[in-house]
């Protein structure tokens, strides 16, 4: 039995998985502003710049590792920066926890997610596994970014996030809808990759109270799901198209039921509220962060004489897990989560760099983080998601004050990250790969084989 045979006529009645699969399957890379597939661009730049960075990371390698290469004459997917091919679902689960290895993803702050590390590393496997036009990889993440946006919206919330990691919830829904419109799936087969990626969420966030790794595996099992998802509604699977907003679906999990028809594609894409962070740490440490450089390269601080450090954020970020926390740091993923070590790190260090993650005994991070007060901002709550603000007031011992107050987080502009990229691609494959990848990437939006791209990015 198909799905095809399971419509509903009356549009009001009609599932939302479907209603979804619709707006997906119409989409067209000729109908996208400019601006739009510019943004596509920078955030594989991003990805694949962190991918390569973390590459020799240990989740980065224990990734890889669960990789089974494939015979030569077997058709798979590439693993960024290493040979051979493997699974297409096994490529995109290593690629999703590389991608998110350096903790400077791409940033959803309207869902709370990390979309990209999950829809790119899913488009970048199944574009091996079947030849695909540069536009309809552009179309597809576009959808996926939309997808899982606007999912995260009706979903996330700071109270859902305290247990709950948001990328795990709309990443695998996220990643099939992208990889559903790859594949130019019809609406029946793309209601079930829908519903099947519903079915896949993953993850509790206990991780940020520990700086355990599961963080990063948590990306890879969405990406891994989207692209099963994907091909098993391609070779015929039913899954329920209630999935999402029925009695017993997604939003029934979630107490959310209600908020379900608050998903449908928008008038400006979310792709376009995507930020990418110029602090390898978490999203809500990045403002403070800034504030924190500000301070430290406008005015000659001597860190002895402070007495007293407030930090204001929103709620939400004082509320999610592992960012209001003043130490131990046991672990690296501890200081990356930590408001107050990344505020502090800023302070000592007058950068924003892995360097700043050296610090997780100094004697004098621990001191600044004592002397420091992590608040909830009753403006910036009031206007996050659509502004994320943080400040930071400094009281010294003969009285005097320095504050600063950013009213939104600081993007990385896309010089900035193309600038990452070219470093981190050059470093590991040379000069002129770290060309041939980057033109590569600007023609997409033309090219017939999107499954150009990711075998160029094989060691």
């Amino acid at each position: 039995m198909t799905l095809a045979r399971h419509t509903v006529p009356n549009l009001e009645a009609v599932p939302l998985a479907s209603k979804v699969a619709r707006a997906i399957t119409a989409l067209r890379v000729e109908d996208l502003p400019t601006a739009v597939v510019d943004k596509v661009k920078v955030c594989l730049f991003d990805l694949i710049g962190c991918a390569y960075e973390s590459r020799d990371l240990p989740w980065s390698r224990q990734a890889r590792a669960l990789a089974e290469p494939l015979a030569d004459s077997a058709r798979g997917a590439s693993i960024i920066g290493a040979r051979g091919r493997v699974n297409a679902a096994e490529a995109a689960f290593a690629n999703a926890v590389m991608g998110h290895g350096l903790v400077r993803e791409d940033m959803h702050s309207g869902s709370i997610s990390h979309l990209g590390i999950i829809v790119l590393p899913t488009l970048l496997a199944l574009a091996e596994t079947q030849r695909v036009s540069g536009g309809d990889f552009i179309a597809a993440a576009v959808a996926g970014y939309e997808a899982g946006g606007q999912l995260g919206r009706a979903v996330m919330d700071a109270e859902v996030a305290k247990i709950h990691r948001p990328t795990g919830v709309t990443g695998p829904f996220a990643g099939a809808a992208a990889g559903a419109r790859l594949l130019r799936l019809d609406d029946a087969q793309t209601t079930t990759a829908l519903a099947l990626g519903a079915n896949t969420t993953v993850g509790y966030n206990q991780w940020a109270h520990t700086g355990g790794s599961e963080m990063f595996f948590q990306a890879g099992c969405a990406a891994r799901n989207a692209v099963m998802a994907v091909r098993l509604a391609a070779a015929g699977a039913f899954a329920s198209p209630s999935a999402l907003d029925g009695e017993a679906g997604l939003f029934a999990a979630f107490g959310k039921r209600g908020r379900a028809q608050m998903v449908m594609f928008a008038a400006a894409p979310e792709i376009l509220s995507v930020y990418h962070k110029p602090v390898p740490a978490c999203n809500f440490a990045q403002t403070a962060s800034q504030a924190a450089l500000r301070l430290a390269r406008e005015h000659t601080l001597a860190l002895d004489d402070i007495r007293a450090i407030t930090v204001r954020v929103p709620r939400a970020g004082k509320l999610y897990p592992g960012c209001d926390h003043g130490g131990p740091f046991a672990h690296i993923l501890q200081a990356k989560m930590s408001i107050q070590y990344n505020v502090a790190a800023a302070l000592i260090e007058r950068g924003v760099t892995e360097k700043n993650f050296a610090l997780l005994n100094d004697a004098r991070l621990h001191r600044l983080i004592s002397l420091m007060t992590l608040d909830v901002d009753a403006r910036m709550s009031e206007v996050y998601p659509a502004l994320q603000g943080g400040e930071v007031e400094i009281r010294f011992a003969d009285s005097r004050q320095l504050a600063l107050r950013l009213d939104n987080v600081v993007n990385a502009e896309p010089a900035e990250v193309r600038a990452r990229f070219r470093a981190a691609v050059s470093e590991a494959l040379g000069a002129q790969r770290a060309a041939a990848i980057e033109q590569c990437i600007e023609q997409l939006p033309g090219s017939d084989d999107a499954g150009q791209l990711s075998a160029l990015l094989a060691d």
